[in-house]
């Protein structure tokens, strides 16, 4: 077999994925495309609201710069920084790069790309489709995949389930074992490299945003097979989903990027409907306690914000829902907008939402946290594009990106970075899976076929317990008990009293996976068998992070918990404390930051300042000096990060995962307080 037809395996259709396979092809790679649904139906088309570029057409002097520091300030410092400078600076590119691929973006007057605010920035940087930029960006790259197939380097296989990392002798992976959904039929497939652009994990909280395979399966087969979760416990919790009764369903933060409003009935609960509500009756809380940001806080503090009106007694009609509000608006200027997302309310609740406040209330969204995976960077601090380690897990030639991997979002992730970070990480990964090729002595056609036949022994005999097993427990049931438990005590406030007892139950339902019983012993298209399977992952991947939260005693983006809550003092202002840094040189950042007050552009620091000139800066506050409560604020500040300013390694022995943190590389800048008012 000729150099050429040697493959990498892309496991995931959606956004990650396609990129994945699109860089491979570029570069002269053959592929073989794995995915649980046809790839038009992958999760990236339910995304909505749109993809950030720092692009600066809308006269507000925006920059990358700016974007990665928004990044990094939402994610509260615990993203790779080198990774997050790299996909700012790449992101308008990538924006110019769909809209060559015929991405119908919404456009201004003038026939510009348009972009609108979300949260967490003060800048209109957000690319989009009307209210579907997760549709139009999928159905776009799917095609250019199309156009590879027909010329021979790209072999799809949909409906097609990856149930097995295939290791050699010394930890590397070398292909996986599939399953043909309709058929069942288990087939080993050899690969030089395996990238996993396989989604999160939402399933694991029952009822979500996400849609139904939406489970980290393969993310739990890699942890199973040795690969390390990295930050876990950080769980995105959307401020504004439509309750249902069988799922989530996301209102976009484009709803309120494009005028809409958050508000509650200031009379706890007032039976009036929300359209007979009088304006001074209504407590817009987003907008009293944050004037700067609004209804555009991020994500983490406006669930957080949402949740607590609700145990404050004003819910909806007293039930944990608040209004989302655009019928202030114009009806046909809204329609325009925001049609596709006013169109699943409609559907699902039956009310116009131009006319009368939707209801919404927090429901689980996205996972921060993934498959641990590395980089390498250049003497200049940028990514090295050509190491063959970019998006590697720790098991060698297995790469993850895209929701699966970790390091782009931290313990929050902005709003429209998904749909950049997801086709981002997968042009990262593909160029360096095939650098890894080529740098492999061994090719996975040479190794011995007994290693795959083990393998496919394996998930054959698994496959034949679910079958046979009658111990009376029932999957979707036990999913569902899974789903709740972990939605009560592992999502937006947490405490150390219900984690513990959320690990202990967690040990219980393990133990009851076991004696899942399934009905139907069927030979075709046999869900029951695929389910099962995937809920033994789900129970693996709800440990890693319910063990995570419980060891990660502070408050950082979306892990709360209130006991161990770092009060900002009255006064604050967050850039102070790079001067208080720069001033005192504590010990505890000797290793990380004292270059970077002295050697760091000028010019980039002056865009982190937002326009303050770095020196004017710290002369001024010098003058002024800092007061005591601050001063002892930014000193346990300090020791605060020192310990837990560090990304969780979650590593799987024996059913349970292994606890240890790493060192967050921080080349760019110090962290900072996190304020938003």
């Amino acid at each position: 077999m000729s150099d050429k037809q040697r493959d990498i395996i892309v496991v995931g259709g959606g956004l990650a994925g396609l990129l994945a396979v699109i860089r491979a092809c570029e570069l002269g790679g053959h592929v073989k495309l794995f995915s649980l649904v046809p790839c038009k139906r992958s999760h990236s088309v339910c995304a909505q609201g749109g993809v950030n570029a720092a692009a600066n057409t809308m006269g507000e002097d925006d920059h990358p710069d700016l974007h990665t520091f928004d990044t990094l300030k939402s994610g509260e410092f615990i993203n790779d920084q080198i990774l997050v400078q790299e996909m700012t600076a790449a992101a308008p590119g990538l924006i110019y790069l769909f809209d060559r691929m015929g991405v119908p973006f919404s456009r201004t007057p003038e026939g510009n790309l348009a972009f609108r605010r979300f949260g967490g920035t003060l800048h209109h940087r957000t690319a989009h489709a009307g209210a579907s930029t997760g549709q139009q960006l999928l159905y776009a790259l799917d095609e250019q995949v199309r156009r590879y197939e027909a010329e021979g380097k790209v072999h799809r296989y949909e409906f097609w389930d990856m149930i097995e990392i295939v290791k050699d002798d010394d930890g590397t992976c070398r292909g996986i074992i599939a399953q043909n959904l309709k058929t069942m039929e288990m087939v080993p497939f050899p690969g030089d490299a395996v990238i996993l652009a396989t989604g999160g994990y939402g399933l694991v909280f029952g009822k979500s945003t996400c849609s139904q395979v939406v489970t980290g399966s393969a993310s739990a087969v890699a942890y199973r097979a040795g690969a390390h979760m990295c930050n876990p416990e950080f769980v995105q919790v959307h401020p504004t989903a439509i309750p249902g009764e069988d799922k989530l369903r996301l209102m976009s933060e484009s709803a309120r990027g494009e005028g809409g409003r958050v508000w509650v009935p200031k009379k706890p609960n007032d039976p009036r409907p929300g359209k007979q509500i009088p304006e001074e009756e209504r407590f817009y809380f987003l907008e009293e306690k944050y004037p700067r940001y609004g209804n555009l806080v991020p994500r983490d503090v406006a669930t957080r914000e949402i949740f607590q009106r609700y145990l404050e007694g004003l819910g909806v009609f007293g039930k944990p829902q608040a209004y989302l509000d655009l019928s202030h608006l114009d009806a046909a200027y809204t329609r325009k907008k925001l049609g596709a997302i006013l169109e699943i309310y409609e559907k699902f609740v039956g009310e116009n939402p131009t006319e009368v406040p939707m209801r919404i209330f927090p429901g689980v969204h996205y996972t921060m946290g993934g498959l641990w995976a590395s980089y390498k960077a250049n003497s200049l601090k940028r990514l090295d594009w050509d190491a063959p380690v970019n998006q590697m897990t720790n098991i060698p030639g297995l790469y993850a990106c895209g929701e699966a991997d970790w390091q782009y979002h931290g313990a929050n992730r902005l709003g429209a970075n998904s749909l950049l970070s997801c086709p981002f990480g997968g042009k990262v990964a593909a160029q360096a899976a095939l650098a890894y090729q080529k740098g492999l002595k061994t090719h996975a056609e040479d190794v011995s076929k007994a290693l795959f036949d083990k393998a496919l022994t394996r998930c054959k005999q698994l496959e034949d317990n679910i079958k046979s097993n009658r111990g009376g427990e029932n999957p979707y049931k036990l999913h569902q008990e899974l789903g709740e438990l972990m939605t009560k005590n592992c999502t937006v406030i947490r405490d150390n009293k219900s984690l513990g007892e959320t690990v202990t139950k967690l040990d219980d339902i393990q133990r009851r996976v076991e004696n899942c019983e399934i009905p139907d012993a069927g030979a075709y298209a046999n869900h029951g068998v695929t389910f099962t399977r995937w809920l033994r992952g789900m129970v693996d991947l709800a440990k890693a992070c319910a063990h995570s939260a419980l060891k990660r005693d502070e408050f950082r983006g979306a892990h709360y918990k209130p006991e161990f809550e770092l009060k900002q003092p009255a006064g604050l202002v967050p850039k102070e404390y790079w001067v208080w840094l720069d001033i005192n040189r504590p010990a505890e950042y000797k290793d990380n930051y004292h270059d970077w007050f002295d050697k760091v552009d000028q010019s980039q620091r002056k865009r982190w300042l937002f326009h303050a000139d770095y020196d004017e800066f710290k002369a001024k506050v010098q003058k002024q000096g800092f007061k005591p409560e601050i001063e002892e604020y930014f000193k346990k500040l300090t020791a605060h990060n020192k310990k837990w300013n560090k990304p969780t390694i979650a590593a799987y022995k024996n059913g349970n995962p292994e606890i240890s943190y790493s060192e967050v590389k921080m080349e760019l800048m110090p962290p900072m307080p996190r304020k938003y008012d």
